[in-house]
Formats: structure tokens, C-alpha cells, sequence
């Protein structure tokens, strides 16, 4: 409940007046304040005044005067008179001698300047106002905004401040963005309404800065030249996503001129000025249109009094008539100036100050009106809600009226109100988004040094906020543009344009409702080679063309001639096109023959070939010359072995010679090669044979035979050609097993190595529901076998595997079966023997401590004999349960137990018996384990359900048996159910018949254990018997009665004595849970007639039927002459006498006792306990109680030492009784002694 406006009180009893003097007179301005010692100044244009020539300041007490001697018009001003918190402004105006005033004295109001401003400060008569608090309300006159109860933002919230006019003043609010997903916006307003936003400007500076160390923002309202209607309440709201918070706080301007005579129309008159309006004025009057103020000289009106006596339908009309035109101000004022808050008429119950609810929900408002039938209305935002659709549900239940908003949004953050009549009781609903989950999660990558990364989620709400972490370090964009954050909808991506090796790391997204986590890993980039430069042999004046093909397009290279840089010229053209470089020789000369190489930028390794010339002699020949073979090529053999890479260009290029020209003739494995299909081209030019295949081909290697043949011969020549290819991919890899984040895969080596030994594998892994692979090496990995590591426990991977030779990689394997990262379970825990007998064992266990991210699939169970390393499993598969009875086992064996929990992972650490355990069954005494609830009588009503569970041990299986009070039990009345470890007495519906004393016996052969129960079935009493009067006098009636012949088989506490008048009928209670079984009724009215009725209680209730008087009493009305009977005085005396004895008790030490026993005696006897003839009266271990005639003694956990003999004694003028009884307490038994 908000805390009541506190009443604002002046310092001052009397204050100073305006006044009007001639000139070179003196002038006296009085003041009285509360206080005696209050220490008081006096100013004059806000300079303090000294005592001098000038002036006199004289104090006498609470009296205070200023005297101004020999005034003249310099005089004249403004004076004010300060004391504590209040201050009071008075005008000295000055006449010349000619002069004299027309009028009365004009009087301005004395109210100070914090009055005036401050929309919390409570007009008075007098005028003077006390400072505000801090706490005030806000301008519209209701309770500050509490919504910053609700969740706190605020680190530093701005603090109420005072400033003289013309003075500045700075107000600062700090917000802590630590937790916060956005920047927060905060705006700043004046009253309730006006934000400030719009104000900014020569008065008005708002500012805010950001620390990026602490990570708290600050920011700053900055009042320059304040003038006096600056004055007033503020508040400061700041808001992020889904947190709120507001504060209030108070601006005093001083020094603000006024003057004693407060008018109300002056003051909440609109005030403006010509010229060009302030965009930083927090004048409300900014709000108008601006207009010249026609001062009224109607005769002066107390408006307060008219206000406070009009209904508040009439303020507005009692404002125009008034002039005055801040009809919101108005309302403030006359707000404060209520003495009282009235209690609410119209609600029993208002509504709660504020409510909160989650989007999508609905929420129940609820409200308790004093008229069950009248009707409310319930407001939005001061709208009236309409019933339409099931938005809105109005429900009227009695006194309670209820608002049901369903499914509410964001649009039902609002207020509301109900109104009933003219009065209302008013709420905030604030409305809270539900947590943001990811929806789709981060993918792991890999990607090459430069190459642009982009890391994408999707969320569940389209728009919502989310964090970005590397390594748990936030990611912002102010550092240096390196992270661009980008929002579509329901994704969000992280950008790194220009991946390092620095960005390597585990990025993480989190929103307010759940995270993601990916790996990103970033590599060198490395140069491949996918065609190198080979060697030529070419003849004088052809053209000789070096070609390599690299990976990346953006690198270029250098060309060297035996280690020397070559320059192009025009014979020598280098050329760089994407990702091939080209040297061209044109018209090669034999100084051309040399070493070239090609060296790529950046990157510690060449490509090298030999340019071999080919000089052909010219000899002169006859006419006819064979033809011959000149293969010129790695040694100049005959048989050459030329190697070529599948999918590149064969060209057989075979220089020959004969006259006339031969024919040529190729052939491959015995067959005639012909230009069958486009990838064959045979070409034979003047002394050459020309022989090309386009896309070589796997088929395509072989060994080839070229024949030249003409009239003069022929010569042959055999060339072996290989085709080399990338390696066929292997099989599908195998997972081996699996840990907490690695797994150990295996695969085959491929069929085909391409005709290129294996190098190495590279190996591939992603996430199941990606789509994403990732690499996990660059370098090839020379084994079969590989651990994987760094991977997500409880995330689905796969793995696939690459082969690599000299020429390449190999396309993918198939994906591996889907497995799960997970570490095996820790071992179960607590393994021990429950039970055993001559050929089955029963272990139970506790399951293991930490489990993991994959499902528990069951335990193992295995024995093996003493002395042997062979462990037999106990049963087939798995077991789900933590316990497991072994059978079958032989006699006497000693055998060893243990226990694994298995998993996805395979099985845990053992958990393994202390020692091992010998087959045979344990002989057990019988014991009987009595529950604590039945150590003392057992009470039930008449038809309840008795179901008493009393477990025992013994082995072998004991006998049980059933007594009831010494007799075998009726198994017909009560049903029994026996087992190996409790017996069940089970009565389904219990009468008075089985109230009693069972005895329960349990015996293996001569060995026995017995307890006792006692059972007590109770009902509700039967009534009273013999209910007379005995005697009537005056407003008095004597009764009494018998007790009941059933009690319902236990003590009656009491009795319930009724009266009924026979006009009205109503019964009424004269005395409840009443003792004795006579009574007298006073305070009856005489004239009337009564009949009187009794009902007996026990601890069941009330019996079903009174008992009631046979005739009714008439109570004689006075005037009758009557003459009492003379009695002689009775002595009610009685001696102390124990109606229920002490009984003797056997407790278990640790356990509060309670002894127990009733007396009475008249006087009320002195009681007191002894224990061994040892009054304990003022232990501190016992407690005694006397209610009612029953005394009970407490024993505090006793301990064996407490056992004896106690005594209670009780004692009055009459004489004395007592009554004692025997406590043992036994030590309690320890579980071992319990084995």
C-alpha cells in the first residue's frame, strides 16, 4: 500500500507583510516562528542583511524583527525572511512624501518558490511550505510509477535536486548493459506526460557515454539557466527488450518572486510572452497558443473554499468561470490540500499497484466492490473496454468482479482501471515476452586464411536480440568494423569478412532463453598443383610452350632460365590467365636449351622442366632412303615410358625421316588404331607422325606402336604410355569407439590407388542435421586409423575420408554411420548383498553419480569363483533395474560380485564387492519392527479404512500370528496379508466391535518375538440425558444435566449449551466446549421466554442431537414483589484430587517425552513434579503445562540418565494429593546392532 502524501508544514507562525511607507520613515517587519530556537536570516534581492546603521535585527525568542531605518526609494525590493526549510518573500514599497496610496496595500502571495514549483508541496493559509521528499507523487496527482520494484535496472538513479533561478543544475542516471542484449534507451519526462526528447535546446541538453571496460552507460540532463517554472517532478525511464525500471525525482527552483495574498487564478493562469519561443522552456504553457493575459479586477474570491465543497463534476465549470485555465495544476493543488485520505465506499478490496504476465498467457484481474449489485467498468488507458470476441471476459461473482485478458500481447501492456460510479481503483499490466530459443543451431567450419566466414542461427521470434561471444568475450562492432552482425527475420549471422589465424576459437549466440556453440578453425591456405610443367623436346625455329595450373587464380609467379629471372621480349611471351602461366618460346634456338623453372609468390617451393633442342642434320642421301624412327626422349632409348595424368591431352610427337615419305601406321595391343571416335586424331606431317588422344582415359594405357613403312623399308618403335588417375574413394569408415568429445574411426585402403602410391587420407567430419563438412586435417594422414577430437558431447556426427596420391584427391567416402560423441558412465555406486540363502543372492546398487549426455541402456552383472579370472555374466543382457536376485548357485561356493552400468559408450568402471560372499543362508533372530505411530493407541472414527503395515526380519521365514485381546484373530471381521518381511492388518470399513488389544507374534522354531497394538474405534456421543432447570432468579437460569449413556468410546471434553428465545426461534451459543454438567445463564431479558438445549462433544464432535428442556422459562418483568429465599452459605472448597493418574512410560532415548495427568480441586491446587522425590520445578530439561485441569510434563530429549521415578503433588488450602509413575528410556539401537 502506497505511504499517504506527507502534509508540508511552515517554520513560521506569523510572517511579514507587504508594506507601503513614506520615504526617510523607518519600517518594522515582524515573525514568529514554531521554534524558539530556530535560527532565522533575513535577505534582501537573495543578499543576506547584517545588523548596522542601516538595519536592526532583533530576536526575542520566537520573535524576530528586522527594522529599516530612514527608508528611501533605493529601499525598495524584495525582502525575505528564511528559517529551517521555509522561506517567505515581502516587498517594502517606498512613497514620497506627496505620494499617498489610492488603495489598500496590494498583497502578493508569501508562498515560497519550493511551493509554488514543487507539485508535491501542500498549499496552507499561510503560505509557507516545507521542502518536498523525494517520494513524492507524480503531477497527475497519483502514486509514482513502481514499476522499477518489478525488475531494476538502475545502478545510479538521478537524486532530487534544489537550484537557485539562473543556476545549473545536472542530473545523472546509470545503467549497467552487462546482462543486457541491446543498448538501453532511456527518456526523460516532466510530470507524467512530456517527454523531453522534443525540449532540447538552450535550457535543455540531454547527453549519455558509454564505458566499455565497466560496460555501464551514463547518462546526463543537463538544466541551464533555470528559471522558476522549471520547477517540479521529473521522472527517468529506461528500457531494454524485456527489462523496465523508472525513478522520480524533484527540481526546486528558488528564488522565485512572490508575494503574500496567493490568488489561484494567478497561479494556475497560462502565462506567455512575446518573441520567439525557447525550444529548451519546460513550461507546460508551451503547449498553448500564445496569447496576452487579461488580468481580472473581479473582486477577490476564496476559489479554495468554493473547490473544496463542490463535487468534482464541477471543477471545470468553477475553472472557467475563475479564469483559471490549468485545470491540471488546479486539481494537483486541491489534491494536497485534503487533510485525509476517505476511505474507499465504493471497494472492500482495490486492485494490486501492479501485475505482470507472460506474452501469449492470460491473466485474471480481480476486484471487491461493497455493493454485490452494482455495476463496474473496467478502462485501458482511460479507454472503456467493449466485450468483443473472448479478448475480454467480464465475470461477477457476489461482492468480486473479475477481468480476464486471454492471450495477451505487447498491445495489452497498459493501464487499467475499474470504475464504479465516480470512484476508481487503478493498475499496471506489464506484459512479458517469452524466452528466445535458438532454433537452428551454429555449424562447425573450417575455412582457408582470407576466405569471408559467416556464422548463421535462426531463432524462434522474428526481431529478438541476440549476443555473440568468442572464447566468452562479447562481440561488439566498434572494433574496427572486423564483426558485422547481420538480422533477416528470424536469422542472425556473424560476418568476418577477412578470416586469421586470430579468429580461430569457439563462437557462441546466446538470447535469453538458450545458446549455440560452433568451432570455427582456420588454416593456411597451400598452393596446389594441379598440372605441372614438363619437359620439351623441340626442333630450330618451333615454338616452345611451358603450362602449369595452380590452385589459386590470385597468385602470381616467376619464370627462371638456370636461376636467372627471364625478361619477356619478342621471341619469350609469359602470360597469366586465372590459374595457368604460361612460357612461350617462339623460334627456339639452341642457346634456349637450359633449366626453367616457375616459382609462385609467397610459397616455398618451383616448378622445374628441361627444354631440350633437337638439331637436325641434313645429309645428303640417295633418292631412296628407309624411313627411321627418331625418338629422342629421357636417354634416347627406344622404349620410352611416358606418363600422363587422366583427363589430360596425349601427344605422341614422333620425329621420322625416309624417302619417298613413309606411311605410318599406329597400333596398341596388336590392333590398328583408326580415327574411330573424336578422342583419337592421327596426323602425319613432313617429318613427323602425330599421335593425340583428348581426355586420356584409364583404358587408354597400354603400350602403343608406331610402323613407318615406304619401298626402301621400315622401322618400328614401342612406346609405353600410363595413365595415373586420383584414388577411387574408400569404404564407408567405421566408428571403433566413441568418447566424451572424440571418437576413433577406421577405414580400408581404396581399391584403385590410381597408379600412384597412397600418400595419405584426409578426413571430413559435420553434424547430422548440417550440412556442412569440416575438415579435420590438410595434411595427409598416412595411417588407417585417426582420432577425432574436439567434438560436442550428445551432438550426432558423421565421417567421411578422402584418399590422396601424387596426382590428387579422391572423391568421398560414403558418410559413416551416425554416432554420438559420449564418455562411458562413472562405475555404479553403493553395490551390497540384500539378502542370500543356500542357492540365490540378491545385490542392489545405486545408479551412477554422472551419467553423461547418452541414455543409461542397463547394468551388467558378472561373478566369477575366488581365486579364478573368468567372469561369468549372471544374466542374459542388460538389467534395468538396480537390483537382481542370483539363482541357481551352488552351496558353499565364494564367489565375487560386480556390477558395470552401460551406455553408447560401452560399459563403466566395475563396482565390486568388499570380499567375496559365501553361498549360504544366515540365520536371523525374529524382531518385530512396531512403527512409532503405534507404540501408543491407534484412534479411528467408525467407518474408516485401519490398514496397519508392521514390517519384521528373521530367517528363515518366520511364523506369523494374530491375537486379538488373547483370543486367535477373526479372520472373518479383520483380514490379514503376510510376507517375508512385514504382516498387513487390513480392516475395510471399522466398527466399535474392533476396538481392542492385538498382539502380533512372530517365531522361527523356538525363538519368538511379540508386540502390541491397541486400537480404538470412536463415534461421535450420544446426547445428553435429564436436561431441568434447577432453579430461575432474575436475568438468571439454572441448568443441568447428565452425561450421555454412549460416549462414543472416548472422554467427553465438553458440552455446548444453546438458548432460544420463542419469538425469534434462532438458537444462540451461551458456552462452548463446557465441562462441568451444570451451568447458570445469565444476561437473559426479562419479559422473554427461553428454552434451553445441550449437546455433547468428544473428539469426534458433537453428538448428532441435543438434549432440550421440557418446558420453556419466562422471565418475569420487574415490579412483581418478590423476597429471595434465604440460603445458607456453601462451602465449594474441595480438596486437590487426581481424576487420571500418571502412567508408567518406556521411551527411546533422543525422543521428547510427555507425561500426562488431570486433577481438580477447588481452590486451584499448587502443582508440582518431582523426579526420584527431586523437585525439578525450575529445570530447564522439563516443561510443565496446566490447561484446564490436565498437567503434562515435557522431557527434552531424554537420555538414560532421565529414567526413574516421577511424582506429581498437588497442593491447596484444602488439603493435598499425589500421584507418580515409573519412565525408562532405552538407548536407541544403531544399525549395526540392528544387523
Amino acid at each position: 500500500m502506497p505511504e499517504p502524501v506527507k502534509k508540508t508544514i511552515s517554520a513560521f507562525a506569523k510572517k511579514p507583510k507587504t508594506q507601503e511607507v513614506e520615504e526617510w520613515s523607518s519600517v518594522v517587519f515582524e515573525a514568529e516562528t514554531e521554534k524558539s530556537d530556530a535560527k532565522v536570516k533575513w535577505q534582501c534581492n537573495t543578499k543576506d542583511l547584517a545588523s548596522s546603521d542601516k538595519y536592526e535585527i532583533t530576536a526575542n525568542g520566537n520573535k524576530h524583527s528586522l527594522i529599516i531605518k530612514s527608508v528611501t526609494q533605493g529601499d525598495a525590493n524584495i525582502y525575505a525572511v528564511i528559517a529551517g526549510g521555509s522561506k517567505v518573500k515581502f516587498e517594502l514599497q517606498v512613497l514620497s512624501k506627496k505620494e499617498t496610496p489610492a488603495e489598500a496595500p496590494v498583497t502578493v502571495p508569501d508562498e515560497s518558490s519550493v511551493t509554488q514549483e514543487q507539485p508535491n508541496a501542500t498549499p496552507r493559509g499561510d503560505g509557507a511550505t516545507a521542502p518536498a521528499n523525494d517520494g513524492a507523487p507524480s503531477e497527475d496527482g497519483q502514486q509514482a510509477d513502481t514499476r522499477q520494484d518489478l525488475i531494476g535496472l538502475f545502478t545510479e538513479k538521478p537524486k532530487s535536486g534544489e537550484v537557485a533561478v539562473g543556476g545549473n543544475i545536472t542530473f545523472v542516471a546509470k545503467v549497467n548493459a552487462e546482462s543486457l542484449l541491446k543498448k538501453p534507451t532511456i527518456k526523460w519526462f516532466k510530470g507524467k506526460w512530456m517527454d523531453l526528447a522534443s525540449k532540447s535546446g538552450n535550457h535543455l541538453q540531454l547527453k549519455e557515454f558509454y564505458d566499455r571496460n565497466t560496460k555501464v552507460y551514463t547518462f546526463e540532463m543537463h538544466i541551464m539557466e533555470a528559471k522558476a517554472n522549471f520547477g517540479g517532478a521529473y521522472r527517468c525511464e529506461v528500457l531494454s527488450r524485456d527489462k523496465f525500471d523508472s525513478c522520480n525525482f524533484q527540481l526546486t527552483v528558488h528564488e522565485v518572486c512572490t508575494a503574500e495574498g496567493f490568488d489561484i487564478r494567478a497561479a494556475f493562469r497560462r502565462t506567455s510572452t512575446e518573441g520567439k519561443e525557447d525550444s529548451g522552456e519546460l513550461d507546460f504553457s508551451t503547449l498553448l497558443k500564445k496569447r496576452a493575459v487579461q488580468m481580472s479586477t473581479e473582486p477577490e474570491v476564496d476559489v479554495w473554499d468554493i473547490l473544496s465543497h463542490a463535487p468534482s463534476s464541477e471543477y471545470e465549470k468553477i475553472a472557467f468561470q475563475h479564469g483559471i485555465t490549468d485545470l491540471r495544476g488546479m486539481l494537483k493543488r486541491l489534491k494536497k490540500m485534503k487533510k485525509e485520505e476517505k476511505k474507499s465506499a465504493a471497494f472492500l478490496k482495490k486492485l494490486d499497484p501492479a501485475y505482470q504476465v507472460t506474452k501469449g498467457h492470460k491473466i485474471k484481474l480481480a476486484v471487491e466492490v461493497a455493493n454485490p449489485d452494482v455495476d463496474v467498468k473496467w478502462l485501458k488507458n482511460g479507454q472503456e473496454i467493449q466485450l468483443t470476441g473472448s479478448k475480454y471476459i467480464f465475470e461477477s461473482v457476489g461482492n468480486v468482479r473479475y477481468l480476464t485478458i486471454n492471450h495477451c500481447s505487447l498491445a495489452d501492456d497498459a493501464t487499467y482501471c475499474c470504475l464504479v460510479g465516480e470512484e476508481k481503483c487503478t493498475t499496471e499490466l506489464f506484459v512479458k515476452e517469452p524466452p528466445v530459443v535458438i532454433v537452428k543451431n551454429l555449424e562447425d567450419q573450417m575455412v582457408m586464411k582470407g576466405e569471408r566466414v559467416e556464422l548463421q542461427c535462426e531463432v524462434s521470434e522474428d526481431g529478438a536480440n541476440v549476443k555473440w561471444e568468442k572464447d566468452g568475450v562479447e562481440l561488439t562492432r566498434d572494433e574496427s568494423f572486423k564483426y558485422r552482425f547481420k538480422k533477416d527475420g528470424c536469422k542472425h549471422t556473424l560476418i568476418i569478412n577477412e578470416a586469421t589465424k586470430e579468429d580461430c576459437g569457439h563462437y557462441k549466440v546466446k538470447t535469453n532463453g538458450g545458446e549455440s556453440l560452433a568451432e570455427l578453425l582456420v588454416q593456411e591456405k597451400e598452393l596446389e598443383v594441379y598440372q605441372s610443367i614438363a619437359d620439351l623436346t623441340v626442333k630450330a625455329k618451333d615454338q616452345a610452350m611451358f603450362k602449369c595450373e595452380v590452385s589459386d587464380e590470385n597468385v602470381r609467379g616467376i619464370w627462371y632460365k638456370n636461376g636467372v629471372e627471364v625478361k619477356p621480349d619478342a621471341r619469350i611471351n609469359i602470360t597469366h590467365i586465372g590459374r595457368i602461366h604460361k612460357l612461350t618460346i617462339d623460334n627456339v634456338k639452341p642457346e634456349d636449351e637450359a633449366d626453367y623453372t616457375f616459382e609462385p609468390d609467397g610459397y616455398a617451393f618451383n616448378l622445374s622442366a628441361k627444354l631440350n633442342f633437337l638439331e637436325v642434320k641434313i645429309d645428303f642421301v640417295p633418292r631412296q632412303d628407309p624411313p627411321k624412327i627418331h625418338l629422342d626422349c629421357r636417354g634416347h632409348t627406344a622404349e620410352s615410358t611416358i606418363v600422363v595424368v587422366a583427363g589430360n591431352k596425349l601427344r605422341l610427337d614422333v620425329p621420322i625421316t625416309g624417302d619417298p615419305a613413309p606411311t605410318v601406321v599406329w597400333t596398341k595391343g596388336g590392333k590398328v588404331i583408326a580415327e574411330g571416335d573424336g578422342r583419337v586424331h592421327v596426323e602425319t606431317t613432313k617429318g613427323h607422325c602425330i599421335f593425340t588422344i583428348e581426355g586420356a582415359e584409364r583404358q587408354d594405357e597400354g603400350i602403343y606402336s608406331v610402323v613407318v613403312r615406304n619401298p626402301a623399308g621400315e622401322d618400328t618403335a614401342d612406346i609405353n604410355v600410363k595413365v595415373v588417375d586420383v584414388p577411387d574413394p574408400p569404404q564407408a569408415p567405421r566408428i571403433i569407439s566413441v568418447g566424451e568429445d572424440s571418437c576413433v574411426v577406421q577405414w580400408d585402403p581404396p581399391a584403385f590407388d590410381g597408379g600412384q602410391p597412397i600418400i595419405g587420407y584426409v578426413l571430413e567430419r559435420k553434424k547430422k542435421k548440417s550440412y556442412r563438412w569440416m575438415r579435420l586435417n590438410f595434411d595427409p594422414y598416412t595411417e588407417t586409423t585417426y582420432e577425432a577430437k574436439r567434438m560436442i558431447e550428445g551432438v550426432e556426427y558423421e565421417m567421411r575420408v578422402y584418399a590422396v596420391n601424387s596426382i590428387g584427391m579422391s572423391h568421398h567416402s560414403l558418410a559413416s554411420r551416425p554416432f554420438v560423441p559420449v564418455a562411458p558412465t562413472s562405475e555404479p555406486i553403493g553395490l551390497c548383498v540384500d539378502d542370500i540363502n543356500d542357492t540365490s543372492i540378491t545385490l542392489k546398487w545405486r545408479a551412477p553419480e554422472r551419467i553423461g549426455s547418452a541414455d543409461l541402456e542397463g547394468y551388467g552383472v558378472e561373478y566369477c569363483k575366488e581365486g579364478a579370472d573368468e567372469w561369468i555374466p549372471a544374466i542374459q543382457g542388460l538389467t534395468e533395474r538396480t537390483t537382481l536376485t542370483i539363482k541357481q548357485l551352488t552351496t558353499g561356493d565364494r564367489l565375487q560380485f560386480r556390477v558395470r552400468a552401460f551406455n553408447m559408450a560401452g560399459p563403466s568402471g566395475a563396482a565390486t564387492l568388499a570380499q567375496p560372499v559365501t553361498i549360504r543362508e544366515i540365520m536371523q533372530r525374529p524382531k518385530i519392527w512396531l512403527p512409532r505411530n503405534l507404540r501408543q493407541t491407534l484412534i479411528k472414527k467408525v467407518g474408516d479404512t485401519v490398514n496397519l503395515v508392521i514390517p519384521f526380519q528373521g530367517k528363515p521365514r518366520p511364523k506369523v500370528t494374530w491375537y486379538k485381546d488373547g483370543q486367535p484373530l477373526n479372520t472373518t471381521l479383520v483380514s490379514v496379508r503376510n510376507s517375508d518381511t512385514d504382516t498387513i492388518l487390513f480392516i475395510r470399513k471399522s466398527e466399535m466391535k474392533h476396538s481392542g488389544q492385538y498382539d502380533l507374534h512372530v517365531q522361527i522354531e523356538n525363538v519368538e518375538d511379540k508386540a502390541k497394538v491397541m486400537l480404538q474405534i470412536v463415534d461421535v456421543p450420544g446426547p445428553p440425558e435429564a436436561l431441568k432447570v434447577l432453579d430461575v432468579w432474575g436475568f438468571n437460569v439454572a441448568l443441568d444435566w447428565k452425561p450421555p449413556r454412549d460416549n462414543g468410546n472416548c472422554e467427553i471434553v465438553g458440552y455446548c449449551i444453546q438458548k432460544a428465545d420463542l419469538k425469534t426461534k434462532e438458537w444462540f451459543t451461551v458456552f462452548d466446549q463446557y465441562r462441568r454438567t451444570n451451568c447458570v445463564v445469565s444476561d437473559l431479558i426479562m419479559g422473554n421466554e427461553y428454552v434451553f438445549r445441550v449437546f455433547a462433544i468428544n473428539l469426534v464432535g458433537p453428538s448428532p442431537e441435543p438434549c432440550n428442556t421440557e418446558n420453556s422459562i419466562y422471565i418475569q418483568k420487574p415490579g412483581m414483589d418478590w423476597k429471595p429465599a434465604t440460603y445458607k452459605e456453601l462451602d465449594f472448597s474441595q480438596a486437590p484430587k487426581f481424576t487420571h493418574p500418571l502412567v508408567n512410560r518406556s521411551v527411546i532415548a533422543g525422543y521428547n517425552a510427555m507425561l500426562s495427568c488431570s486433577v481438580s480441586g477447588t481452590p486451584k491446587p499448587k502443582v508440582t513434579w518431582y523426579k526420584n522425590k527431586m523437585d525439578i520445578t525450575n529445570e530447564a530439561k522439563y516443561r510443565m503445562v496446566s490447561k484446564h485441569g490436565v498437567l503434562t510434563l515435557e522431557i527434552r530429549k531424554p537420555c538414560p540418565f532421565d529414567g526413574g521415578v516421577y511424582m506429581c503433588k498437588a497442593v491447596n488450602k484444602s488439603g493435598e494429593d499425589l500421584v507418580e509413575c515409573k519412565l525408562e528410556v532405552r538407548p536407541q539401537i544403531t544399525k549395526e546392532e540392528k544387523k
